[in-house]
């Protein structure tokens, strides 16, 4: 049996990553799901109301955002670190900054809610998924910078 080149190991951050990009894809698959098929509450119980002054009249679209945004979006990411691909530590910051505009968006539009602490929560996590990716970036440069560098020497 022939066996390809070794994979070299993850390192901490991406792993960290990963972790993180599954729980929260995870998640928001289920919630995407739930407002996509009771759009008007009825499973989760959400008052219309709270959409008044936003573009949505139901969950429907939050829910479609939600759903492949922020549940498909960070399993995409976290499938990009597994395959060691040189692009996932963008798609890990692009995932932390899509969460943190998507809980400012719902604060601003829907209002800060402490009952359950999600939108704190998933503040945090945005930021540490931002910060990880950036760190990441750091430790394994610009892989288009590297290989212009390369050719040229």
């Amino acid at each position: 049996m022939t066996t390809g080149p070794a994979r070299p190991a993850l390192s901490r951050l991406a792993k960290t990553s990963i972790a993180l990009e599954v729980l929260l894809g995870i998640g928001a698959l289920g919630g995407g799901l739930v407002l996509i098929v009771a759009p008007r509450g009825e499973i989760m119980p959400l008052p219309l109301s709270a959409l008044a002054g936003s573009p949505f009249e139901t969950y429907l679209g939050p829910g479609l955002i939600l759903f492949t945004v922020l549940g498909m979006g960070p399993l995409v990411a976290a499938w990009l670190a597994l395959r060691r691909h040189p692009l996932a530590p963008f798609a890990a910051f692009a995932v932390g900054v899509a969460l943190l505009i998507w809980v400012a968006v719902e604060i601003g539009i829907i209002g800060y809610s402490n009952e359950p602490p999600l939108q704190a929560i998933y503040l945090v996590m945005g930021a540490v998924i931002t910060v990880v990716a950036v760190r990441w970036l750091a430790e394994v440069g610009l892989p288009a910078l590297d290989r212009r560098n390369a050719k040229e020497a």
